[in-house]
């Protein structure tokens, strides 16, 4: 799927289900001016496709689809929005709210059920074709550590390489200087074998954050699933730039023997609910790529705390997820992924199931069968605390673990002897499942969510007042 270039041309291939036509649309390298539009062929099983003769890597372009506007049944096609590609391995253009994002007429008496014919493609992001990819994960000299003897270093690339003393002021906070040797003797120093890198992929900020001169620094609302940030790369950075940065940042990091795990998204996109806009998903086939509530279609099913949620058993969309591991496998040499509010990916009409069918695909992929799986196991929908029942060779996140450990720190809570001597022994209350080993276990006292460990033995309760959300935002602890 996506842009693929091919000797003479350049082919493309667009999953809609539903749209009843595609239009490849054509710019220039500033993605400011539409130069040419084109029909692609299909639908054919849910696809749309053609072969571009005479095109090259650099073109920068965006969809258009067509279909029936009908919010009330799940379908929002509109073909004067402009759409980015979900597996554009490249993005050109500067993303700014605007009210012409969104599909329907923001101030309208029906709203969400209203349509907004404004054309959005001078601002859009558009896609952009990349040179192909030459790298594969054999390349990066990867070291290879067992579940049980992996040390995890949950890392934000800004935060820390903005931070530590020795790395020059023109990688602060980018890729390139966290493979900085600074940044690697201090790993080193830790006794650390693997970064769990927090969100490295393409992301955009929500929307309320501009006015407030706020920008979403954790980066857990990702639109490019095959780019990486460019907001994380050295300054003037151009997409193929920011590209050979985070390679050449993998390759320096197994040089020296630790591994890369990419924190992941596949639960949601910056689309947000029904109220929210038309940037690419929902624009292409809004019923296919989310989950939508069966009794209200017009409503998208919240199971993320974030407005929407994608519809990851639909095949295509099981698809499109596992080919965005394998690129980040393949191309960019990352060892392994955690998946954000994993719980998600197991979700069928009935709930959370073990055996779902991204687990089985997941499981019988050569490539992806041999990289680190970690789940964040727990979402915002029913029964969403699956702890210990990850399937096959999943490592799911133990907050038991750090909650008991803290308790028993700050004498809180009760913690008895006998509670921390069962976390310490692999938490087989909650690991039984499955006859799972006790390597499954990831134990954890900090991570992103909630204090870090000098905040935890500083204070009694959260300081989050310079973010503008009133203290609300973060864990209590």
């Amino acid at each position: 799927m996506g842009s693929h270039a091919r000797d003479g041309g350049v082919n493309f291939c667009v999953f809609s289900q539903r749209a009843t036509r595609m239009e490849l649309c054509l710019f220039d390298a500033a993605g400011t001016t539409e130069l040419q539009r084109l029909d692609l062929f299909g639908p054919h099983d849910g696809v749309f496709h053609g072969f571009l003769p005479g095109a090259a890597p650099g073109l920068v372009y965006g969809l258009r689809v067509h279909g029936p506007y009908e919010p009330h049944a799940g379908h929002r096609f509109n073909p004067h929005k402009l759409l980015l590609d979900p597996n554009a391995r490249e993005i050109v253009g500067q993303f700014e709210w605007r009210a012409e994002h969104h599909g329907y007429t923001l101030g309208h008496a029906d709203g969400p059920f209203s349509m907004d014919t404004r054309d959005n493609a001078t601002t859009a992001l558009k896609a952009r074709v990349a040179v192909p990819g030459t790298l594969a994960s054999g390349s990066f000299n990867a070291p290879r550590y067992a579940p049980a003897d992996l040390v995890l270093y949950e890392v934000h690339v800004k935060g820390f390489s903005k931070r530590l003393p020795g790395i020059p002021a023109a990688q602060q906070g980018t890729y390139a200087g966290l493979a900085h040797p600074a940044s690697i003797a201090h790993f080193k120093k830790l006794g650390v074998t693997t970064l769990s890198l927090l969100p490295v992929q393409y992301c955009i900020d929500e929307p309320h954050l501009p006015s407030r001169g706020l920008r979403n620094y954790w980066g857990y609302n990702t639109l490019g699933f095959f780019c990486p940030d460019p907001r994380l790369a050295e300054a003037g950075a151009d997409p193929a730039a920011v590209t050979a940065e985070f390679r050449q940042m993998v390759s320096t990091l197994h040089a020296n023997g630790l591994e890369v795990v990419l924190d992941v998204v596949y639960n949601h996109t910056p689309e947000g609910n029904e109220c929210g806009p038309t940037l690419s998903f929902r624009g292409l086939d809004n019923s296919s790529w989310y989950r939508l509530e069966p009794e209200a279609r017009a409503k998208s099913e919240n199971l993320t705390g974030c407005g929407n949620t994608l519809r990851v058993e639909h095949p295509r969309v099981t698809q499109f997820v596992l080919d965005s591991l394998r690129y980040w496998v393949q191309e960019m040499g990352v060892d392994g992924f955690r998946f954000d509010l994993a719980p998600v990916l197991g979700r069928t009409s009935h709930g959370f199931d073990p055996q779902a069918a991204f687990f089985t695909a997941l499981r019988q992929d050569p490539v992806l069968a041999k990289v680190h799986l970690i789940s964040e196991p727990w979402d915002a929908g029913p029964n969403g605390y699956q702890v210990g029942r990850f399937p096959g060779r999943f490592l799911d996140w133990n907050d038991k673990f750090r909650d008991t450990v803290r308790g028993y720190w700050l004498q809180q809570g009760g913690v008895t002897r006998g509670e921390l001597a069962k976390r310490f022994s692999a938490s087989s209350d909650l690991f039984h499942h499955g006859q799972r080993r006790p390597s499954a276990s990831v134990n954890f006292i900090s991570v992103h969510d909630g204090f870090t460990l000098l905040d935890m033995v500083s204070y009694s309760r959260k300081h989050n007042h310079a973010n503008a959300e009133d203290n609300r935002d973060g864990r209590d602890g």
